[in-house]
């Protein structure tokens, strides 16, 4: 018979960083009914193996899946190898490109080799839904539809929106959620993890659960977590993320670089750190008793520690500052990584760097017609150096410029 923590203990834990839960009320109820009887939880969240590498953002989950691991609650990992046949239209704005079965396996077997980074392989089932969907027939598909109406599928934002917009809607892909929701069902699960932009899916296998006889399972939703740009979703497709299997000086560079608002996040959704202990770190630096940068410093450390262990972390800590040093950078402004192939010009033959366009990109200034006046008036200066030609000569293999405004500076990394 399992031993668990007290419920509100139990909570305390699982409630950090989620964005909401359907409903908490239920999950206390299940939770005091697990530890009446002894019976752990059985608790899901699925990742379809779309691409080889897993990044930071599905660590969100992972790390959740965790926290009900470590308090005792049967984890499972589910690996959506015949969803991915369909393709996740959350989000989407187009029909998603479908991947052959080959390409699905391959990746499939990555995922398998990473999560195991964070969660416990002892106490971790991983499942292929293909065990169930594969052998689901014509005739129990069909059943099963019939549970949902077009109407309904239609009240999703991103069909609802592409409908509207007169966008093809595959027909196919209505079959996604119900797909997932059927997940639910055959693995009886009690609670399950998604994003907040898969709240739809999430509340189809409630719905179905229902129609199966089964209680309905609690919706626990973690919010999106933004890539090292600090605005869109964390993707390898948008060039923002940060992959689990990158080198420690790579991963730890690319943490140092996020702007500060969003450090706090990362604290919350990427560390073991309850939220008050990142509530306390918080207020020491708003307090003036804690530097943001030594903060930050600590963030990319113990995130890259918890993935290639503390020694690498140290040296990546160390090369880091080594680097910072040897060029003169300080340590205290913000990194903003531009691609570099958009800001060149062939002015006058040579090519130079477009100079008030990074200005603008980086925030010195709100303006291109700001930043060229500024550079014309000798305020700009790059390593120091003041500049006044609009078209910056780069330097074969220069990558980091450290441009300063006035009292403003910013570390520009061209990719």
């Amino acid at each position: 018979m399992q031993n668990f923590p007290p419920v509100e203990e139990q909570l305390d834990l699982l409630q950090k960083g989620a964005a909401e839960i359907i409903r908490v009320s239920d999950l206390r109820e299940r939770l005091e009914e697990g530890r009446k009887t002894g019976r752990p939880l059985r608790i899901k969240a699925g990742f379809d193996p779309t691409s080889p590498d897993l990044h930071l953002g599905h660590t969100v989950l992972m790390r959740k899946l965790r926290h009900f691991q470590q308090l005792g609650h049967q984890v499972i990992f589910l690996i959506g190898d015949f969803t991915s046949l369909i393709g996740d239209p959350t989000g989407r704005n187009v029909t998603r490109k479908a991947l052959t079965r080959e390409q699905i396996d391959k990746n499939a077997e990555t995922y398998k080799e990473q999560v195991f980074k964070i969660l416990d392989k002892a106490k971790t089932e991983v499942r292929f839904n293909s065990e169930w969907l594969d052998k689901l027939g014509y005739e129990q598909t069909i059943r099963l539809t019939a549970h949902f109406t077009v109407s309904q599928m239609l009240e999703r934002d991103d069909f609802h929106k592409r409908y509207q917009g007169e966008q093809p809607i595959s027909l196919h892909e209505f079959l996604y959620p119900v797909m997932q929701g059927y997940d639910s069902v055959a693995l009886e699960s009690d609670v399950e993890l998604g994003g907040t932009d898969q709240k739809f899916n999430l509340l189809c296998g409630r719905e179905l659960q229902r129609q199966y006889g089964q209680k309905p399972q609690i919706v626990l939703m973690t919010p999106i977590l933004e890539g090292l740009d600090g605005v869109q979703k964390m993707s390898k497709s948008l060039g923002n993320a940060i992959g689990i299997n990158e080198a420690p000086e790579e991963m730890y560079g690319k943490l140092m670089s996020i702007n500060d608002e969003l450090m706090w996040k990362y604290w919350v959704f990427l560390t073991d750190l309850r939220q008050s202990e990142v509530d306390a770190l918080r207020t020491e630096v708003e307090a003036g008793r804690a530097h943001p940068m030594e903060v930050k410093k600590r963030l990319a450390r113990t995130i890259t520690a918890g993935f290639h262990g503390e020694a690498a972390a140290q040296s990546a800590d160390e090369n880091w500052a080594r680097m910072f040093q040897q060029k003169g950078f300080s340590e205290n402004v913000e990194e903003v990584r531009l691609k570099r192939g958009d800001y060149l010009s062939q002015g006058e033959g040579v090519p130079g760097l477009k100079l008030a366009a990074v200005l603008t990109a980086c925030g010195l200034t709100a303006s291109n017609a700001e930043a060229q006046r500024k550079i014309k008036e000798g305020a700009v200066k790059v390593n120091d150096a003041v500049v006044t030609k609009p078209a910056l000569e780069m330097a074969a293999g220069e990558v980091k410029l450290q441009i300063r405004l006035g009292k403003k500076a910013k570390l520009v990394v061209l990719e």
